[in-house]
């Protein structure tokens, strides 16, 4: 669905399920910036949910990384808030109220030695498709 994302090769997924800790089954890099993708497994079906980002480039043109916690994309996905608490603590209480069995979160580093996307760009450009597409933005992007 996303061509956009092919051309970084810096990427992963992992899956989180309600009985996980969100900290340790996180495979996100902790020293990069990047966006992400989530996809709720329900019921043998499979919903893109939400969209996300870590990082963005600053005033000066450089790339921000998080460094708060842990740090990274993998900070963001963990400690991140989300429906008012930490992701680490909000997912879990969202996919019980939802009756998601579990997520299924791909993630991409933008940059590189040869290029410098900024997270920011790549996630608007992304939700800007999936309106295109769907009509309206995924599910938990619309809860911000």
């Amino acid at each position: 669905m996303f061509d956009e994302l092919e051309k970084y090769k810096n990427n992963d997924h992992f899956f989180f399920k309600p009985s996980d800790n969100l900290g340790h089954v996180c495979n996100a890099p902790i020293d990069k910036s990047g966006v992400y993708v989530i996809f709720a497994l329900k019921g043998g079906r499979i919903e893109l949910i939400y969209i996300g980002r870590s990082g963005e480039i600053k005033n000066d043109g450089t790339l921000f990384i998080r460094k708060a916690g842990l740090g990274g994309i993998k900070d963001r996905l963990v400690n991140g808030k989300q429906f008012g608490k930490a992701r680490r603590n909000s997912w879990k209480t969202q996919m019980t109220r939802e009756n998601i069995e579990a997520l299924d979160i791909y993630w991409y580093v933008t940059h590189n030695d040869n290029y410098v996307d900024c997270p920011r760009q790549i996630e608007n450009k992304l939700l800007q498709k999936h309106f295109h597409i769907y009509g309206r933005l995924p599910r938990w992007n619309n809860e911000l």
